[in-house]
């Protein structure tokens, strides 16, 4: 494994970034409870199982951008789909649902770059269809990382291009590319 994901340099990391930005992202997690409570009503936050590190089941916390009770692979991943609603689609739009898997962070569960962590029946599916998918559970897996730079319009049906982009992060891992894709989903975002 790498050296750098290995060590506790990238853990140091990820602990300093989300307790800077805890400050913001309450504020942020409150307007978005509030505007989610205000206009779709029911929960506020989003919890599922997805795999992790070692092929460990966690469960990630996101706020809620889709109709509860939608169950569907790609909910919410497709525009002005009818399973997400108005809140739901800005704050997808610019990832301030993502913002509590700073506490799955915090718990060691994640990091904020990695590949990104799938549902455990997708996982079970592609582990069947794609040669050498297993190898992306290594490492912890992230908020963002170069999958999503690189294919930012990506779906769960893309996953076997995804790989490529994982093992590449996974080898080549190092606080400077870190870095470098954190700016570049803030450019993603904010473009």
């Amino acid at each position: 494994m790498n050296q750098y994901l290995g060590g506790s340099g990238k853990r140091l990391f990820d602990i300093a970034l989300s307790i800077s930005l805890i400050p913001i992202a309450i504020v942020l997690l409150l307007l978005g409870a509030i505007a989610i409570f205000l206009t779709d009503g029911g929960p506020v936050l989003y919890t599922q199982p997805r795999v992790g590190r070692k092929s460990k089941i966690f469960t990630i916390f996101k706020l809620r951008t889709i109709r509860v009770g939608t169950t569907d692979d790609l909910a919410g991943m497709r525009s002005l789909h009818s399973d997400s609603f108005f809140v739901g689609r800005i704050l997808r739009t610019w990832r301030i649902d993502e913002l509590p898997q700073i506490w799955n962070i915090l718990k060691g569960e994640m990091s904020w770059v990695g590949p990104r962590p799938e549902r455990p029946h997708i996982v079970a599916r592609c582990e069947l269809e794609i040669p050498n998918y297993g190898l992306r559970h290594q490492i912890l897996p992230g908020i963002t990382g170069l999958a999503q730079v690189k294919m930012p319009d990506a779906t769960p049906n893309d996953n076997k291009d995804k790989l490529l982009f994982d093992l590449k992060y996974s080898e080549s891992a190092s606080f400077w590319f870190d870095l470098k894709i954190l700016l570049q989903t803030i450019r993603i975002v904010y473009s």
